[in-house]
Order: structure tokens, then C-alpha cells, then sequence
């Protein structure tokens, strides 16, 4: 007897819809997940010349910020401990010379923001040449 005369037996079949599905999803999460930073160098070699030193040394207006906070200018002391005084105290010492170098020398001590005001006091002038005085270790 065979019970299995009209049987046909069906071939196995691969969905590849799900997959694709996962794969998209796997994608995305890469192309979202991924920085397209570039790390790029390029090489320079700077050109050599011998140039003239500077025939005039820069206008220095020189502010002096000790620890306890209180400033001086061209060794003139500050009133006031606001940005409005300092910035006073900044075009008195300028006297119309153009384009000074305000020099800040501050203690080791002092706080950030009384060097931030110093700054801010110097931006509020009109002076865009900021430098600080610094001195080397002798951990050698």
C-alpha cells in the first residue's frame, strides 16, 4: 500500500525579506553611529627669508594684578575693582598712542576672574593685543 501517492513534497524556500529588513536596520544603525571625521596632514615647509627686526617696539601698557586682586596700571593704582574703572584707567594710560600691547602681569595667586576683568576691561577699549608675563622654572 502506498498511503503517499498524491504527496508531493514541497521544497524548502528562503524568505529574504526579514533579512534585508535586518540588514537595512544594521546599516542605519551604522551610518548614524559612524564620525566622518577627516584626518588629513599636510606637510608645509615654511619658506626662510632674514628680515629687518622691528624698527619700533609696540606702545606697552602694563597692568599689575596682585593676589589679593588689586591692580595697577603703568604703575598707577586702580580705585576700583570693575571692569568699568579698569577699562578708565586703560584709555588714560593708551593717551591716543596707536595700537598698545596690554601686558598683564598677574600673581600666581590671583583669582581667574580678576584676570578675566582685565580682559574684558582691554575688549571694551578697543585693545586686541592681550599678552601675559610669565616667568621660567629652573627644573632642569
Amino acid at each position: 500500500m502506498n498511503f503517499q501517492r498524491g504527496f508531493r513534497r514541497d521544497e524548502p524556500e528562503i524568505n529574504l525579506i526579514p533579512l534585508i529588513d535586518v540588514l537595512l536596520v544594521i546599516l542605519i544603525f551604522l551610518m548614524v553611529t559612524t564620525t566622518y571625521a577627516r584626518f588629513s596632514e599636510l606637510q608645509i615647509n615654511l619658506p626662510q627669508a632674514k628680515g629687518d627686526s622691528a624698527k619700533e617696539t609696540p606702545v606697552q601698557i602694563t597692568v599689575d594684578v596682585d593676589a589679593a586682586g588689586h591692580y595697577r596700571v603703568n604703575d598707577a593704582v586702580v580705585g576700583g575693582y570693575d571692569v568699568e574703572t579698569l577699562a578708565a584707567a586703560l584709555t588714560a594710560a593708551d593717551a591716543g598712542r596707536k595700537d598698545p600691547v596690554v601686558v598683564i602681569n598677574a600673581d600666581a595667586q590671583s583669582t581667574h576672574q580678576s584676570v578675566v576683568r582685565v580682559m574684558d576691561a582691554a575688549r571694551r577699549v578697543g585693545f586686541t593685543r592681550v599678552t601675559f608675563v610669565t616667568q621660567t622654572t629652573n627644573n632642569e
